[in-house]
């Protein structure tokens, strides 16, 4: 009986050894096949998309604890323009002070790129400080001179306008809509000034 056991122990082990041969020989799951859990950082352009609903006055200061901008140059740009577009310019300038004369520069045009649908569409308390903004790093960008000229003009705020306008035209050759009402403007702060200028001449008794 005791060889029957000892049969049957070996013929165990050869199963076991077989299995274990069988399991090494399985390939292994493709690498495609594998979830990816990690988090790949949005571009720059996309964090702004998802968070542009939020770059308003009540929302814009969680944003660096919900959702960080991306690190780099148009990183800080998105996030200037986020806070320009809120209103908060000293923060805005907080961010593009934080980089390098060039990085000043590009962020500044990304400002730029993102507030100019507000200009075209009217929005001068909003487009004034945000093209002076600009200007700040682009003195020569003549689009930003017409756009805060124009809405500084339109505020009242006619020192300014003029400050911005004038060089604006000295820069903007072309004969087109843009130059014509530039100097429409100017025209109009001129002759105010002078009006202005004029003494009041007392009226005969």
């Amino acid at each position: 009986m005791s060889h029957i056991y000892r049969i049957l122990g070996w013929a165990y082990v050869a199963a076991c050894g077989a299995l274990i041969a069988l399991l090494g020989q399985r390939p292994e799951p493709a690498a495609a096949s594998i979830p990816k859990m990690a988090l790949v950082p949005l571009a720059a352009a996309t964090w702004f998309q998802h968070v542009k609903p939020q770059c308003n006055p009540v929302e814009v200061s969680v944003l660096q604890r919900s959702s960080p901008p991306p690190a780099g140059v148009e990183g800080a740009g998105y996030h200037a323009a986020c806070y320009a577009l809120a209103g908060k310019m000293d923060d805005a300038r907080m961010v593009i002070d934080s980089l390098d004369a060039g990085g000043r520069r590009a962020a500044a045009s990304i400002v730029f790129e993102v507030g100019h649908p507000v200009a075209d569409a009217g929005d001068d308390r909003s487009a004034g400080p945000l093209m002076e903004l600009v200007l700040r790093y682009l003195p020569d960008s003549y689009m930003a001179l017409y756009h805060a000229g124009m809405s500084e003009y339109m505020l009242g705020q006619r020192d300014m306008a003029r400050t911005n306008l004038s060089p604006f035209l000295e820069q903007y050759t072309q004969n087109d809509g843009w130059r014509s009402n530039g100097r429409e403007v100017l025209a109009r702060l001129t002759e105010s000034t002078k009006a202005e200028a004029e003494p009041v001449r007392p009226r005969e008794p």
